[in-house]
């Protein structure tokens, strides 16, 4: 049996941003294994509806009920009933804090850019890869002992280096001061601060000068000397305290200092420039130089400290002579078929999760990623709808023009909806998996100026047992909603819970906490739905492939288990009445068309209705026409 809904018959949904209509195949209760607990048995359990066509609109509804789809299939885990209990998550994108390693995902990414990863010496990882971030998750940042230990060599091979190009660079400043100082340009014979030459980490680049990127090191001496002049004077009386204050800043001091550094740009390959008072040290256009690439070598004269045959020409070796830069772009584009995109599904399944070649076919893969039953929404230019539009998209990420990964993602009217990521294996050192998701709580930020009723990422569906779905929480501060009020509640108070019991209200003890009563928060429909002891065991069982790829409507088999238990139920008493009914072309109320059919028939059909009522709600059910031919 199938239903549509109607956009004109709606009036109440989120927005009307979306035409057409939503067109779905009720395929009832579906058992199948656990991708999540490997259990034998199909203890699974959850509501299926083949969806032939659903407006945007319709579906952050339905995602808003705890649904998700995978290709055209939409499934509701039955919370009370299956084993793994899958709690929808999501994350309001503007209050995103991202944690210390998703930052230094963000640095990874940024030094593999740059050219300064040394990726012969990459970590060997299996990234968090969103396997689905709306479905099921791979192994997350899995680091190998050997992987381990060499990427900790490199690590003090690069921090060793970093402090010895420091101290060399240190060691010049202070013979520019010298020299300064006796030149008279400070205008006071003092002992001076010794200069400390410190490594600018990616993240405090663009905070420091323009031309961020090729920022290695930096100096405040400036600051320290005029400070220490400053005090002197003040502390003698000297008459030239304040005429000093006129001319004396750390501006013309940096200036001063970088001027007698410039032999530098020869020796080393840095070039010096003076900034706001700071003396900062960038690589040139010709030598690029950085803390992975750079080497010490040591020559044949005197250093300003005074160690013989210490003075350091920081020429890179023949090996790093210039570091290569890469280009990364990001492409959104409508969910279609792309012979590129699906070669490099391919090798991710196999290689990633050992898929054999023979299950990784065209076939399956349109089913799963591109096949999608989202109407598409153009872009409005009113403010309703962003750029792109609204319906699915693959998002590409491309390498100096290699494709390493795909998103699968929704767009609708509220949110970004993850559904899945799959790279290259040979860039799992990246960590796409955390990045891809970065990227898109980014995309959700920026096009929130273009349509504010954008507000939020989803994740898919979090089970708080599964140690592989634990990442999706990483990302704070998410919320779970709540399986009988639909209510969102925050992952810090859900968290705790779910270490006790699988299957939680969690709108009950969120409103507890607050010292709220239950009751005025509480439909009483959704009560009764969820609670109905009465509720059919069914019927209409499908095996769903553990990673959901596999799922086709059209060879079900359809076995009554125990028969519909409201057969003797009245129509009143079940309340169906309202339920559009699409029969041969014609949209009406089943409420106008029940006597044309007969006993048998009602009883069979109004216990359909009332299962499908629960799964989809009570609003929405009167929205959706339930086909019958």
């Amino acid at each position: 049996m199938a239903g549509k809904m109607r956009r004109s018959e709606a009036g109440t949904s989120s927005s009307s941003n979306s035409g057409g209509e939503t067109v779905v195949v009720d395929c009832g209760r579906r058992r199948s294994s656990c991708g999540y607990c490997k259990s034998v048995g199909r203890t699974s359990i959850s509501h299926g509806l083949w969806a032939r066509s659903i407006t945007v609109d319709d579906y952050q509804d339905l995602l808003d009920r705890g649904w998700r789809r995978s290709g055209c299939f939409l499934y509701k885990p039955e919370m009370e009933k299956t084993c793994c209990p899958s709690y929808t998550i999501r994350l309001r994108a503007s209050n995103f804090v991202p944690s210390k390693e998703q930052l230094r995902v963000l640095r990874r990414m940024q030094r593999f850019l740059d050219g300064s990863l040394d990726v012969n010496k990459k970590v060997e990882v299996v990234d968090d890869p969103k396997v689905s971030k709306g479905t099921c998750s791979c192994a997350c940042h899995e680091v190998s002992s050997s992987g381990t230990k060499e990427s900790l060599s490199s690590k003090n091979e690069e921090k060793n280096r970093a402090e010895h190009i420091a101290k060399y660079l240190s060691d010049q400043v202070d013979n520019a001061v010298r020299s300064c100082a006796e030149s008279g340009d400070f205008l006071c014979s003092i002992q001076l601060p010794k200069a400390s030459v410190k490594q600018v980490s990616p993240a405090k680049r663009k905070l420091l000068a323009e031309g961020a990127n090729d920022l290695l090191y930096s100096s405040n001496i400036a600051f320290q000397i005029v400070a220490t002049i400053r005090r002197v004077l003040a502390a003698e009386n000297d008459p030239r305290h304040n005429a000093e204050n006129n001319n004396l800043s750390p501006k013309v001091i940096a200036e001063k200092l970088a001027a007698a550094l410039n032999q530098l740009s020869e020796t080393s390959g840095l070039s010096v420039k003076a900034c706001n008072g700071h003396i900062n040290f960038y690589t040139t256009a010709t030598q690029a130089s950085s803390t992975e690439g750079a080497q010490i070598v040591t020559g044949s004269k005197e250093s300003a400290a005074g160690c013989k045959r210490k003075v350091c020409c920081m020429r890179k070796s023949a090996k790093h002579s210039q570091l290569k830069r890469r280009k990364l772009e990001i492409h959104l584009k409508r969910s279609s078929f792309d012979p590129e995109e699906f070669a490099l599904y391919r090798r991710y399944q196999m290689t990633v999760h050992n898929d054999t070649p023979d299950h990784v076919t065209e076939i399956s893969y349109r089913r799963f990623l591109v096949d999608t039953p989202l109407v598409p929404v153009p872009p409005s230019g009113d403010g309703r709808v962003p750029p792109c539009g609204f319906g699915s998209f693959h998002q590409q990420y491309v390498v100096d023009g290699k494709l390493i990964a795909v998103g699968v993602i929704d767009i609708l009217p509220k949110c970004l909806s993850s559904k899945y990521l799959f790279w290259d294996p040979d860039f799992a050192f990246l960590s796409l998996g955390k990045y891809s998701a970065l990227q898109e709580i980014g995309w959700v930020t920026e096009n929130q100026v273009h349509c504010p009723s954008l507000q939020y990422y989803y994740l898919g569906y979090y089970i708080h047992s599964c140690s592989k779905m634990r990442y999706k929480a990483a990302y704070r501060p998410s919320e779970l909603l709540c399986p009988l009020r639909y209510q969102w509640v925050p992952c810090n108070i859900a968290s705790p819970l779910l270490d006790r019991k699988p299957y939680i209200v969690l709108s009950d003890h969120a409103l507890l906490q607050n010292g709220e009563s239950l009751l005025p928060h509480a439909s009483e429909n959704v009560i009764e739905m969820q609670h109905d002891d009465n509720c059919d065991e069914d019927t209409n069982d499908i095996l769903i492939d553990d990673s959901e790829e596999m799922i086709e409507a059209e060879s079900e088999s359809s076995d009554d288990e125990s028969g519909p238990e409201t057969s003797g139920q009245t129509l009143e008493n079940n309340d169906v009445g309202d339920i559009l009914i699409g029969l041969k072309g014609s949209r009406v109320r089943y409420k106008d068309v029940q006597r044309a059919f007969g006993p048998r028939q009602r009883s069979y059909l109004e216990s359909q209705l009332l299962r499908y009522k629960r799964v989809v709600g009570a609003e929405m059910s009167e929205r959706i026409v339930y086909s019958l031919g």
